[in-house]
């Protein structure tokens, strides 16, 4: 028989599947907070637990987290991890550390199957949605690894900005956040917890109702002909649309804006003409603009903006009383940076095994 993994619960759903073994409530709570506030796997070693439950919990679970593939270190002190999660794939997670922040960026799925142009994890392919525990799991890994590096709290920040697009796997996802909010887990808050998505409109009013945190959307550009040529999700749910969602987010979001992410590329959105036509789209919508250079990759077909050409850029949205700032790029010696993360993913929309040497994100 197959053994539950723990690590696939939230504290809700373990309370239940403890329940089915005829044990108390606060027992689910004590092995909850092992868990995930003590990064303790070994069921002997959860000493307030009597003997009789640590035998029938051996017999029964287990906590198992993705193993780890690799592990690179940029100059920078950004780490990356390359996670084994069965059959030739594999998936990667990024640390930054900052002097006031520790930030995780978590990957939801094996590859991606939006196929944004600027994005080496769209390259890939597609092959399956993560579970709980393989989510969960890079926090539990990563915490436990920086440990000894920085102390007991070394993530103070997560970011669903890795390989994959968090809302198309939405109900993993949302657990696994929840799991990182909860008290008697990892103890975030929603404001450091931060879901990035493309735009799949539905899901951003689903994630309102749910449980909504901070939420950074990825634009790109002004206007829906050029956001259609560089992100193909823009035909199903063009700019307009995808601003009215973002403004009813708003009304329970853990922040009063929305950030929004928009790649420097080269000759192909970084002109004056349009951040001014940004400047004008998001006039509706309370917004912090984040400027990415962009990482390149192998066959990418885009370069990046010149650094004064997105310091014009920048200037333009300042000017119009925007908060914009550009992304210092971090572990690009390591293909850890935005956009760059790639993994290993035998992708199944194609029919084809695709490797390519470890990168993350979207």
């Amino acid at each position: 028989m197959q053994k539950a993994n723990l690590l696939d619960f939230t504290l809700p759903q373990l309370t239940d599947w403890f329940a089915a073994q005829g044990e108390k409530p606060f027992r689910a709570r004590q092995v909850f907070q092992w868990i995930h506030q003590r990064g303790v796997a070994d069921f002997d070693a959860m000493t307030d637990l009597a003997k009789a439950l640590r035998e029938k919990l051996k017999a029964g679970a287990e906590v198992r987290a993705p193993a780890i593939l690799s592990e690179h270190r940029s100059a920078d002190g950004t780490v990356k991890w390359l996670f084994d999660v069965g059959i030739g794939n594999g998936i990667e997670t990024v640390f930054i550390p900052e002097e006031d922040r520790g930030t995780l960026c978590v990957s939801s799925q094996v590859g991606c199957a939006l196929d944004c142009k600027f994005c080496s994890t769209g390259r890939q392919g597609f092959n399956r949605d993560l579970s709980i525990a393989e989510i969960i799991g890079q926090v539990w890994v990563a915490r436990e690894r920086l440990a000894a590096e920085y102390g007991a709290r070394p993530i103070s920040n997560v970011v669903m900005m890795g390989m994959g697009e968090p809302l198309n796997n939405f109900g993993p996802v949302v657990a696994a956040m929840s799991i990182m909010l909860d008290d008697h887990a990892y103890g975030l808050s929603r404001r450091r917890v931060t879901l990035s998505t493309s735009g799949v409109v539905p899901h951003i009013r689903k994630l309102k109702d749910a449980l909504p945190v901070a939420l950074a959307v990825s634009l790109h550009a002004p206007n829906d002909a050029l956001r259609s040529r560089i992100m193909p999700i823009n035909d199903a749910y063009p700019i307009a649309e995808l601003l009215a969602a973002c403004r009813d987010y708003l009304e329970v979001a853990p922040r009063d804006f929305i950030t929004f992410e928009y790649v420097m590329l080269a000759g192909v959105n970084d002109a004056p003409a349009h951040a001014r036509e940004l400047v004008k789209v998001l006039s509706t919508v309370p917004s912090k603009v984040n400027l990415i250079p962009f990482n390149p990759f192998e066959d990418s077909g885009f370069e990046r903006s010149d650094p004064a050409r997105i310091r014009a850029f920048q200037q333009i949205l300042l000017d119009a009383g925007f908060v914009a700032t550009v992304r210092k790029t971090r572990g690009d010696d390591i293909d850890a940076a935005c956009g760059q993360l790639a993994g290993q993913v035998v992708n199944r929309m194609k029919k084809k095994t695709v490797r390519i040497h470890a990168q993350p994100g979207h």
